[in-house]
């Protein structure tokens, strides 16, 4: 197991061989049992792992802790065209098991952040933070960048080198780096520009002795682009290896930058991706927020369900539908329209020192400027901005109001300049602050900032500046800023005595234990991080879930880029969380990974990129802990969230599945058993009421705010259309009525009258319920089920379930209904499914993959 060595790949291939084996019979297990890893086998080897573009990169390494170095065991590479999530984990279980290493035997794990293909780079990191969490060990990140400049390096290229990625949209990520016979020298920040400008700046260095070397997979589009800039090096030099991602650990492990062996150091809920862009949906954001529309003045600073004497009016659809923190306050980007109430402020606290309204508005458009606001209603509270530049986040102003000191809003500003400066690239901040202002400077230091110097007379009077550097002021949240939910009601289990693991004479004294097994599962399709632990007799005994709805708000609906971003930084402490409250209703100290007998996670139907962050975390968790994992389809999970409300709920039945992205009415013959009897043949219930919310400009999501305003109208005040509600058939459609509540509205302004929100809510509402109610019992007329139940977000609707309740008491028909927390996505759903799979021992394999759609009739 010396330098250099390497697996032997497939005759004629280059690719490492993959096994094909299922999760309980994985090839890495066996060497597990062979070394005896259970036992405590001392943990001295590095997985190191990369799928940033096209190519997987693995790179197995033993750990020298005296010498601070990083011996190549082994490495391969392959080429994974849109196939690194069913690929990577098979090679690397393929690996371990050639090289006779076992999974305990690994002491750390190192993942390549990117920047790259973002889809690609948070499948790598995903399953990184399975892994590493699985066995609890640490998780160090490392560029995908410096990985291809250590393995040139490796290659014997000495001299200035450039790497440039393909970042799409006519973009690359180029970094700037000097090779010598020592190591590898980073000279620049990672970044994104245009493939163009990018060309013309390495151009400039052209006349540099020894000539610029370029490198890196954006050659493949960019070649003749790059050409005048330098000397292009081989094509298997383009893309990460495995050598260089050791290696780039081996360097940041000599300059105490990372520890192999500190696994609090590394914890894995804090790794992230490298971005260096915000996502699409918030830089067009920021491009309409930067021009001086009044529209903006109004934008998220209303109420999410406005009084009767609020209504927002048509012309504010395009707003912002920012919600207000618990305190009351709205955070938002700051908006040209506002420039005029921020140099107010700036006067007032700023003194002489203070930006004028042209310069305010003057940075808003600006690429590389952050800028967030705090208001009370229509009242500025605060303000905070940042200049993103070389890696670091230079905050130019933070300014609250003297009357609401106090309050935190300071420190929640910069948390979300902080944010969005860490997507941009920065890794860390700077600031000046007046040398005299000593409680300002005792605010930072409590972030973490220390002082670097002085720049003399700084300020307009004279005074010194202190200059003070730290890391990113993020909020103290390890799940991505949201708030968990506990479902303490649901998180109950019967404690029996024994051992966790079985009682075993001669041991120590017997631990509190659940009947077997034990299972976690994880839910991930949409914006939505959940996980939940269900015990062998159905038992929920934790149950947690964290809502990104704050983040998509202002948006006026769920935005996938941003999805996937929050389920990467959330899922490690979520699950973290789940596993404690667990532990604490179990009477346990503590439960780990390795003491759970399964993963489930939710594979299909959903958002793409949301559902695979899931997959390879459960994915990479699984195989770390040596456990089966099984995969559930989300439709199904809404199916036997009727079991959380009524444990003794049993098929056949109907089931109205009612949500933001389904409408369809199924008959359930049996556990695993069902008929699809009808579907929409367009919108969904939960997209119709989305869709009327923002046109009457009540904000996201619509269900519950359509519901506030329809309990203050008349729901006969308007004769909207009931859509195939006589169609003879159990199919749905809701876009004409859709279409018939805007033309309404319009029409209703265009006359010169303002709209009654209240009555269009409550006559929309009861059109959506008519029809319902109508299919549903056609439904139970044509099946004969003597069992009508629900799932789905619409589910918690009141007016929805009382229609049931009646239509049910008339038919004499059973009527089960989960509780209002069990109605939205949620992992407790999941677990449950997942039991029934375990012991029927469906099972997934290391090639398992995420599906955006999948029939929900098809056994799986």
């Amino acid at each position: 197991m010396g330098e250099g060595l390497e697996v032997a790949p497939d005759e004629g291939s280059g690719v490492l061989r993959v096994s094909d084996q299922a999760f309980p019979v994985a090839r890495a297990a066996e060497a597990d049992a062979l070394h005896g890893a259970s036992q405590g086998a001392r943990a001295r080897y590095v997985l190191a792992f990369d799928t940033a573009n096209e190519v997987i990169a693995i790179g197995l390494g033993a750990l020298h802790g005296e010498s601070r170095t990083v011996e190549v065991v082994a490495c391969a590479e392959a080429s994974a065209h849109r196939a690194s999530n069913t690929q990577l984990l098979p090679r690397i279980d393929a690996l371990l098991a050639e090289q006779g290493v076992a999974r305990g035997e690994l002491a750390c794990i190192v993942v390549g952040r990117g920047p790259g293909s973002f889809t690609g780079v948070r499948i790598a990191m995903a399953t990184a933070k399975g892994v590493a969490s699985a066995l609890g060990v640490g998780l160090v990140g490392v560029s995908s960048l410096d990985a291809v400049a250590w393995n040139a390096q490796a290659a014997g290229v000495r001299g200035p080198l450039a790497v440039v990625a393909d970042a799409m949209r006519k973009e690359v990520y180029p970094v700037r780096y000097q090779l010598t016979g020592e190591g590898v020298c980073r000279l620049g920040a990672d970044r994104v520009v245009k493939a163009e400008a990018a060309a013309a700046e390495l151009a400039a260095c052209a006349t540099e002795t020894p000539r610029l070397a370029v490198t890196g997979d954006a050659l493949a589009k960019y070649a003749d682009l790059f050409a005048p800039a330098g000397e292009p090096l081989p094509s298997e030099l383009w893309a990460p290896t495995g050598r260089g991602l050791l290696q780039a650990l081996q360097a940041a492990w000599r300059a105490g930058e990372a520890d192999p062996f500190d696994a609090a150091r590394h914890n894995p809920a804090f790794a992230l991706p490298v971005y260096t862009r915000l996502s699409d949906a918030e830089e067009n954001e920021r491009i309409r927020l930067a021009k001086n529309d009044p529209k903006n003045l109004a934008a998220g600073v209303q109420d999410v369900a406005p009084r009767r004497d609020q209504r927002a009016s048509m012309h504010d659809t395009a707003i912002l539908n920012a919600r207000p923190a618990a305190d009351g306050i709205v955070y938002k980007p700051l908006d040209a329209a506002h420039a005029a109430a921020v140099s107010a402020l700036e006067a007032q606290v700023m003194g002489s020192d203070a930006w004028n309204e042209h310069l305010v508005a003057d940075e808003l458009p600006r690429p590389d400027r952050v800028w967030w606001a705090a208001y009370d209603g229509e009242q500025l509270l605060g303000y905070a901005g940042g200049w993103v530049v070389d890696g670091q986040v230079q905050i130019l102003k933070v300014g609250v109001d003297p009357s609401q000191r106090r309050r935190g809003i300071a420190r929640e500003l910069l948390a979300r300049v902080a944010a969005d400066a860490r997507n941009l690239g920065a890794a860390t901040c700077s600031l000046e602050v007046r040398a005299g202002n000593v409680g300002a400077q005792a605010f930072y230091e409590a972030l973490g900032f220390h002082t670097l110097g002085t720049r003399p007379r700084y300020y307009s009077d004279g005074e010194d500046a202190l200059i003070m550097e730290g890391p990113l002021p993020l909020a103290p949240h390890d799940v991505a800023g949201m708030q968990l939910q506990v479902d303490a009601a649901r998180a109950e289990a019967a404690v029996r005595v024994g051992d966790l693991r079985g009682d075993v004479a001669g041991e120590e004294p017997a631990r509190p234990a659940v009947a077997r097994p034990l299972i976690l599962a994880i839910e991930s399709s949409c914006d939505e991080t959940a996980a939940a632990i269900v015990d062998g007799e159905g038992n929920l005994v934790a149950d947690i879930v964290a809502s990104q709805v704050d983040f998509h708000a202002r948006f006026g609906g769920v935005v996938p880029e941003i999805a996937s971003r929050k389920h990467i930084e959330a899922i490690c402490g979520v699950c973290d969380e789940c596993l404690d409250v667990a532990a604490a209703h179990l009477g346990l100290e503590h439960l780990t990974w390795s003491d759970l007998d399964a993963v489930a996670v939710t594979y299909a139907p959903g958002l793409m990129g949301a559902l695979m962050v899931g997959v390879a975390f459960a994915k990479g968790a699984a195989w770390g802990a040596g456990k089966p994992l099984i995969g559930v389809n989300h439709l199904e999970g809404h199916l036997y969230a009727n079991k959380i409300g009524a444990p003794d709920f049993e098929p056949p039945a109907v089931v109205s599945l009612v949500s933001g992205g389904n409408t369809m009415l199924v008959h359930m013959r049996g556990w695993g058993d069902y008929e699809t009897l009808g579907a929409t043949i367009d919108d969904a219930v939960g997209e119709a009421f989305d869709k009327v919310a923002k046109a009457l400009g009540l904000g996201y999501p619509g269900g519950p705010v359509i519901s506030q305003q329809a309990a203050l109208g008349n729901p006969d005040a308007i004769a909207f259309p009931r859509a195939m509600m006589h169609s003879g058939d159990l199919r749905f459609s809701l876009s004409g009525l859709k279409t018939a509540v805007v033309t309404y509205i319009n029409n209703e302004r265009d006359a010169g009258r303002e709209p009654n929100v209240p009555d269009i809510a409550a006559s929309f509402q009861q059109a959506v319920v008519d029809v319902q109610v109508k299919k549903a019992e056609m439904a139970l007329r044509q099946t004969g089920a003597r069992t009508f139940c629900l799932g789905g977000g619409v589910a918690a609707n009141p007016v929805l379930r009382d229609a049931y309740q009646a239509l049910c008491k008339r038919l004499h028909v059973r009527l089960t209904l989960p509780p209002l927390s069990a109605c939205g996505d949620n992992a407790g759903m999941i677990a449950l499914v997942a039991l029934d799979r375990y012991y029927a021992g469906k099972f997934c394999p290391l090639d398992a993959d995420a599906q955006a759609h999948a029939n929900l009739d098809e056994p799986y």
